[in-house]
């Protein structure tokens, strides 16, 4: 808990619906954040092999396009293991960094053909850890991904930290939070595809609230990055340059902002973090410590593995 350490926060866009190059521009990242010192970075949510935002642009009736959608999505989604995680994992190794990055995961336990919007979690050495499938999906969303359960609420003990990962809006859930802070996490990984003022206030808050550090990490993407040969791309406004912009932040226990928020631009944010710091933000509120209040309050996470979730 006396150590500082450096972290990074990987806004980066995908080569959208290509997991092959995807993950090649991932382990390229993971190199550089490596060779800058960073002992852990965090990539965007979904980032292999990009955000479905076509679920906010086209309707459920127009079936026959959907389809063809969901079956590019499926393609380039990854499978825990597969060749795409060992290649990650080999890049972790090289670079001796901790790396959490968003994919679009198969349900390769049962059909092999529904999603999970889940983080991948790669230790130092090149292993992984675990992974995280977001509880619930939102809006539209909801055609896309099924639901994860509490199997996978937890955090994982590392070189860098204790981590865990709430993806987007699941980090407003009030439940998933404690059941994070209880786990002992030190560092939120916080990958999202909410680049508004409103998400950075409220990790601002969540990270004074639960006394960790939080990376905030969301895709940069721009029209341009998604192939012609999608016909969505013409749903968006005429001269609109940026789908997601980014505003991608690293925050202290404090609330204060570290690094970022990074808007418009394709970059790796780091900063310098301070186990201590955790510890002095404590001292008057412990979510889950001297404030937590058991004799008033109970709390119970079904960590059982749940098949029938889809």
């Amino acid at each position: 808990m006396n150590k500082t350490i450096k972290v990074a926060s990987a806004q980066l866009s995908p080569i959208f619906l290509n997991k092959e190059e995807t993950v090649e521009k991932a382990c390229a990242a993971i190199s550089e954040a490596g060779k800058n010192g960073a002992d852990l970075v965090v990539f965007p949510e979904a980032f292999i092999s990009g955000y479905p935002d076509w679920v906010w642009l086209i309707p459920n009736s127009k079936g026959d396009e959907l389809n063809e959608l969901y079956l590019k999505l499926v393609e380039s989604a990854v499978s825990v293991p597969d060749n795409a995680t060992s290649k990650l994992c080999e890049a972790a190794k090289k670079a001796k960094t901790n790396v959490v990055i968003g994919m679009h995961e198969r349900n390769t336990e049962s059909s092999n053909s529904s999603l999970f919007n889940s983080l991948l979690f790669i230790g130092h050495k090149g292993e992984i850890l675990g992974k995280h499938r977001k509880l619930i999906p939102t809006g539209g969303e909801r055609l896309i991904w099924g639901q994860g359960d509490g199997s996978t609420l937890c955090s994982y003990d590392t070189s860098a930290g204790k981590i865990a990962g709430l993806i987007c809006w699941e980090n407003y859930m009030p439940l998933a939070r404690n059941a994070i802070y209880e786990s002992g996490a030190q560092i939120l990984a916080a990958p999202t595809w909410d680049k508004s003022p409103n998400w950075l206030q409220s990790m601002q808050h969540i990270a004074r609230e639960g006394g960790l550090f939080i990376i905030s990490t969301c895709m940069a993407l721009k029209i341009d990055d998604i192939p012609d040969e999608y016909e969505f791309k013409k749903l968006y406004p005429e001269g609109r340059e940026w789908i997601n912009a980014g505003n991608s932040a690293i925050i202290a226990p404090n609330g204060q902002i570290l690094a970022g928020p990074l808007e418009a631009e394709e970059c790796i944010l780091y900063a310098e973090i301070d186990f201590q710091q955790i510890i002095k933000s404590k001292r008057m509120f412990d979510a889950v410590g001297h404030y937590s209040r058991p004799d008033v309050f109970s709390f119970n996470v079904n960590s059982a593995l749940n098949k029938n979730q889809l």
